[in-house]
């Protein structure tokens, strides 16, 4: 390989890097690990966002909700099964984030729903999002928005994993 061909590469190397970190994002003690959302049909009137939220700090912290300009509202919410039929309701005081441990926002489980969308969220678009912490306070995240039927950022069909976290409140 010559020296042009390697400091080529090299470079697209480091600029890769970059880039799949550069969608990471921190606040105070907590780190947001790749904020995500499906595509929505045009007419959808909601959304729903995911990520995992880290806490480096020795104090729990809640993520209480957030905004956007694209939606009403940003709520967290999560699923549970009542009386063998699944629904969804927002979650009273918001999502704890253990100190030490992590929060995972994923489909099926707790989530950030964004309601109210005044635009359909598009495949390979970014959306800008404002979440909201107790103790943090807040921070601007952009959601990367992935196909209608994600099941998973950047993946396909895990449906036998259980991504979901114990509520606490």
């Amino acid at each position: 390989m010559t020296i042009a061909k390697t400091i080529f590469l090299g470079a697209a190397l480091a600029l890769a890097s970059t880039a799949a970190s550069a969608h990471d994002y921190k606040v105070g003690s907590l780190h947001i690990v790749h904020p995500w959302a499906r595509a929505t049909a045009p007419s959808a009137e909601v959304g729903g966002a995911y990520m995992t939220i880290e806490n480096k700090g020795k104090t729990a912290d809640r993520l209480l909700g957030g905004s956007t300009p694209i939606a009403e509202k940003a709520e967290v919410h999560t699923m549970e099964m009542v009386d063998g039929v699944m629904k969804m309701h927002e979650v009273d005081g918001g999502l704890e984030i253990p100190a030490g441990g992590e929060a995972s926002l994923a489909p099926g489980g707790y989530h950030v729903m964004i309601v109210g969308l005044k635009q359909p969220l598009k495949e390979g678009e970014r959306v800008p999002l404002t979440l909201k912490f107790e103790k943090a306070g807040s921070v601007d995240v952009e959601l990367a928005i992935e196909a209608f039927g994600a099941k998973e950022s950047g993946k396909h069909d895990h449906s036998s994993m259980d991504k979901s976290m114990e509520k606490k409140n």
